[in-house]
């Protein structure tokens, strides 16, 4: 009696999920397959991968570089606007900066900047700073051996704006002569359409302020004539 249940006991000293774990075979991942080689065959070298450039010159359609609107005075981009080669190449003196943010013009160069911080929205204020813009590109110009540029972050519509801004004040023409006559030399130029209604303000603005001044008096001998003397 006694041997048997030393027996049974033997039998159930281990647990069930022990046993059942040491009778499980250890796993081995199968070794990776090789590629055989014949004799006759050679192997292929793969291409590389074909690389990607970030260069704004190739992502980005042709004209949007710089472009000369009259004599001296450019529209470009951003990344026009911050190379030294583009504005050594063209003898560029001053820049006006349509945009918010941080501009990186060259530090070696002698450029006079100044900045007005738009954004290209409808909305956006931008009469308010066409008078600023108008002047210190009319300053910049007046120096027979300066040469102006304006830019923006592409060079579309902000930048667009500012220049034909200037031509309304400066040339006499009309809103939509100004864009019509920068669209011919940049044919990326559209300025959005809240940015064309405010050069309609601003030239109702400079006909308000400059008006026509009126004809010079005549000469002695003709107020003479006229007055019978």
């Amino acid at each position: 009696m006694t041997v048997r249940l030393a027996m049974v006991h033997s039998s159930f000293s281990r647990p069930p999920c022990l046993l059942a774990h040491h009778s499980l075979k250890p796993f081995h991942l199968p070794p990776p397959p090789q590629t055989i080689m014949h004799p006759w065959s050679s192997p292929q070298p793969q291409p590389p991968p074909p690389a990607v450039s970030h260069s704004p010159s190739q992502q980005r359609p042709p004209g949007y570089s710089i472009t000369e609107i009259i004599p001296r005075l450019y529209i470009s981009d951003l990344s026009t606007a911050e190379s030294p080669a583009v504005l050594s190449a063209f003898g560029i003196t001053h820049v006006l900066s349509a945009m918010p943010g941080f501009v990186a013009l060259p530090p070696t160069l002698p450029i006079t900047h100044t900045q007005i911080p738009l954004d290209d929205f409808p909305f956006s204020e931008l009469a308010a700073h066409l008078p600023t813009s108008t002047q210190f590109l009319r300053d910049a110009l007046t120096d027979p051996r300066a040469r102006v540029l304006v830019h923006c972050v592409e060079g579309v519509s902000r930048s667009v704006s500012v220049v034909s801004a200037f031509l309304i004040a400066t040339r006499g023409m009309s809103p939509k002569q100004a864009v019509q006559f920068v669209k011919a030399r940049r044919k990326v130029a559209d300025p959005n359409s809240g940015f064309v209604a405010q050069l309609h303000e601003y030239a109702e603005w400079i006909q308000v302020a400059s008006p026509t001044p009126p004809p010079p008096p005549p000469s002695l001998s003709i107020r003479n004539r006229l007055l019978g003397g």
